[in-house]
This record gives C-alpha cells, structure tokens and sequence, in this order.
C-alpha cells in the first residue's frame, strides 16, 4: 500500500529543505576557512586545494561553487559586507535613505554602518592591495571591487544629493569621489591598525569628515 501523497510530498520537502540548509553550512564553512588561509599565508600562497583541505571538501566542489580563488575572495567580502545584523548592511542603509530626507543624518547612518562593516572587509580588501602588486590576477579582482565600491558610492551620492543638503556646486562624481574615499580600506589601516583607534571612533571620523566635505 503506497503512503499518502500529502506525506510523501511533506518528506521531499523536507529532505529538500534539510540539503539546502546543508549545502548553505558548507558554503559557510568554506568562505570562512578560506577567509583564515588567504589571512594567514596570503593570496598567492593559498591554493584551492588547501582550502577545500580545512573544509573537509573536495577541490571540485570549491571549482563548482566558487570558480576558484577570485570566486571565493569575492564570496568572503560579500559575507563581509552583510554586517553584524540580521539584515544585510547594505539593505539597512537602502531603507534608511528611502526613508530619510535629512543629508547629515544618512551620513550619520553611514559612520554607525562602518564601525560594523569595515573590520570586516577591510583585512581582506587590504590582502588583495598587496597581492595586486605581484600578482596579475589578483590586481584584476583589486580593480573590480574598487569599481564595485565606486558604483556603491555613485548610488550613494546620488541619493545623497537628492536630500538638498549638499553644497551647491558639488556634482554627484565629486560627491561620489568622497564617499569613495572615506570608505577606502587604507583609511581604517591608518587609523584603527597603525593608529589603534577604537572602531566607535573611527566610525564617528569618517561620518563628521564626510559631512565637512559635502554639506
């Protein structure tokens, strides 16, 4: 006698369910061993091999899932850039601009959303500064997350100067140039890394900087 078609379905559901949130843990567990390994013996050094070893996975499934070692840097700075909250940093700050009509404020909002988000991104964006020097591939993934943040920044100054609060004269690529600037990794080396600044600080400096620059 065959089993209800309701409890068939349940179960495959469920067996669907189980091996996705699986499939999610492993990715997990790989960006962040691979986070470790590019950390510790840098990017060049760092082999697909030696990640898929901490992992406890093979070599293959990092190629299927990641394209190998510039998926897997983008992969590490993309689950940088989620932040500390459960809703990922960059969609707080979209809703906190739709929302806020006041220019200081969002660039307030955005000083509170670099003291989470810059200890995480910064180290590995700074990995990949230095291996730019000596390494082609490395330099090309360099240049694609500089223009990636670069049209983050162009989005934001574009909202930013819809607020009306922004300095006559002052042209979205200018104000974008700024933002680019502020959110720079070298910016929270020099000042949390060399300077031991706390990250409570450094967020309030980038936030009062932005502010004298553009309103």
């Amino acid at each position: 006698m065959s089993p209800p078609a309701a409890t068939v379905k349940s179960k495959r559901r469920y067996d669907s369910e189980r091996r996705r949130e699986q499939a999610r843990r492993t990715r997990q567990r790989i960006i962040e061993v691979a986070e470790r390994r590019f950390l510790h013996d840098g990017y060049a050094a760092t082999t697909v091999a030696s990640v898929a070893a901490d992992a406890g996975v093979s070599a293959d499934t990092i190629y299927k899932g990641f394209g190998g070692k510039p998926g897997l840097v983008r992969a590490i700075r993309a689950n940088a850039l989620l932040g500390e909250g459960p809703t990922p940093a960059e969609q707080r700050s979209d809703e906190f601009q739709a929302t806020e009509a006041d220019g200081r404020r969002i660039i307030e909002g955005w000083g509170a959303l670099t003291t989470e988000v810059a200890p995480r991104v910064a180290p590995i964006l700074l990995l990949m500064r230095d291996a730019a020097a000596v390494d082609a591939e490395a330099a090309a993934l360099r240049d694609e997350m500089d223009a990636d943040r670069l049209r983050r920044m162009t989005d934001n100054a574009r909202r930013l100067r819809a607020t009306g609060d922004v300095r006559a004269g002052l042209s979205v690529a200018h104000v974008a140039d700024v933002l680019w600037t502020y959110s720079a990794p070298e910016l929270y080396e020099l000042l949390v890394l060399r300077r031991s600044w706390s990250r409570k600080r450094f967020g309030r400096f980038v936030a009062d900087a932005m502010a004298d620059a553009l309103l």
